[in-house]
């Protein structure tokens, strides 16, 4: 009996040791997994504050890499109306993608109440609900990149042509990062475009850097900003843009020719014709403000760049004028010409 008792209060110990074993292993589980989850808040919590995972944020906004780009690389918070239209058409073109406008003036967005605060500045893009305004800070943009050790010793006041300097250096950085479609601010939205990979010939000897397509950390863009730092030339005209676009595509497959009015291929990315943003050269840029007995079609093009460089006449859309430009203003961008009609106040 007595060893019988012995066994009994052995099994019991045993059953308790294996007990309190597992309510401390469970315990400390418990508190491990507590203590994880509690970082890992604490992790997202910082990330909002650096506006990582801010709802509001270029990061979120433009995750899928199929954004519209635009910017502005002055402190101008009044662009003219051949901005606000270039935006609201390609809001209008592209209805399911996100249309961003990064603005080297524009506050820090981080709250709703900031996104609203900006968006009621632009009364006609405040009703299209795919367009974003997003401050533009060059230094954060070219980190991580071939351009932020020239960002760093550059010296804008001696640039001849800094504005457009800039505006090159920040496309070729926007769309490694971001991807999707560039376009300058004076490209006014006919068509989508179908092909997400393309650049575009300006002339048949010159390719554009008005508009360009690729998806984020794209290689060609690397390559555009590599060849943007080594060749940099800052006081010739165009040299950091179409120039880098020519050379590194001259590079990569030489000139591609035309045989007709149809696209070819550089390496693996479409090359677009000339007619596809160019109908009109930059010599006849007038013609977009001139009376036209019959309209152009345009049947050929996705989008038609303004060459607003070449307007040191200050020539601008005058409602009534029945001008060429007027007529893609009605058509193109309605709420901004029927800002402009009423003379109503297009930035408050």
């Amino acid at each position: 009996m007595l060893k019988e008792i012995r066994i009994f209060s052995i099994i019991l110990m045993i059953t308790a040791l294996g007990y309190i074993s597992r309510t401390t292993i469970k315990s400390k589980g418990y508190y491990i997994l507590e203590f994880l989850i509690s970082n890992n808040s604490a992790l997202v919590t910082m990330d909002n504050a650096n506006g990582m995972s801010s709802p509001f944020s270029a990061n979120t906004i433009l995750r899928e890499g199929n954004g519209i780009l635009f910017m502005e690389t002055t402190d101008r918070m009044d662009p003219p109306s051949l901005v606000l239209c270039a935006i609201e058409s390609a809001a209008r073109v592209y209805p399911d993608r996100p249309v961003a406008f990064f603005m080297k003036g524009l506050e820090d967005i981080t709250t709703e109440e900031d996104e609203k605060r900006a968006r009621q500045q632009f009364p006609t893009l405040s009703s299209y609900n795919n367009v974003y305004l997003f401050p533009l800070r060059m230094d954060k943009l070219f980190k991580n990149t071939p351009l932020k050790p020239w960002f760093d010793k550059v010296n804008p006041k001696r640039e001849v042509y800094w504005t457009h300097v800039s505006s090159d250096a920040c496309r070729f950085a926007l769309m490694w990062k971001y991807g999707g479609i560039y376009m300058d601010a004076d490209v006014i939205s006919l068509y989508p475009i179908p092909q997400d990979h393309f650049v575009a010939a300006e002339t048949f000897t010159t390719t554009s850097s008005s508009v360009f397509g690729l998806s984020p950390h794209y290689q060609l863009a690397w390559q555009f900003m590599e060849n943007f730092v080594e060749n940099y030339r800052g006081e010739i005209w165009g040299h950091q843009g179409p120039g880098v676009f020519t050379r590194v595509v001259k590079k990569l497959c030489g000139m591609p020719v035309f045989n007709s009015t149809d696209d070819v291929m550089c390496t693996n990315i479409s090359y677009f014709h000339p007619q596809r943003f160019y109908p009109i050269l930059y010599p006849s840029w007038r013609r977009y403000f001139e009376v036209w007995q019959n309209l152009p079609t345009f049947n050929y093009s996705y989008a038609l760049h303004l060459w607003n460089f070449m307007n040191k006449e200050g020539k601008s859309m005058v409602p009534g004028s029945n001008t060429l430009v007027e007529h893609l203003y009605q058509k193109q961008c309605p709420t901004t010409y029927g800002y402009i009609l009423r003379n109503e106040k297009t930035h408050i």
